[in-house]
């Protein structure tokens, strides 16, 4: 499960990158969508959307993180702080077009966190014996 781990988190930040540091907002041509979504169910904003979004966005990166290097599974949640902090800063300093947000790395790291504990379940549950036994 290691190695399909790490694998999994290299195909991760790839994509995460590519999110993160796309010169013009990712979701700029959903303007119709999250509209009729915020009709629809009007507590649901785009605010809200946004930060769920973040947090979904990161829960990979726990998980895989979690799993692929286990002796680390304790720094887990401070890098996915770190990468956040390191990409909504690129964002505020290098494209124009983005918006740098504090919500975004308290979104990513709650995201970041909600994977690492899936895992962390995940793996006392694979290591727990049989019961009947």
């Amino acid at each position: 499960m290691t190695r399909r781990a790490r694998a999994l988190l290299i195909g991760y930040v790839v994509v995460l990158a590519l999110i993160a540091f796309w010169p013009t907002p990712v979701d700029r041509d959903a303007g119709p969508i999250l509209r009729a979504i915020t009709s629809a169910v009007p507590w649901l904003t785009y605010d809200r959307i946004e930060f769920s979004a973040n947090i979904a966005l990161f829960i990979p990166f726990g998980w895989c993180a979690a799993l692929g290097w286990p002796r680390w599974h304790a720094y887990v949640v401070p890098a996915g702080l770190v990468i956040s902090v390191v990409i909504e800063t690129a964002q505020g300093v290098l494209l124009a077009e983005r918006t740098a947000s504090a919500w975004d790395v308290v979104a990513n790291t709650l995201g970041t966190t909600a994977g690492w504990l899936i895992a962390r379940r995940w793996v006392a549950r694979r290591d727990q014996p049989a019961s009947g036994d």
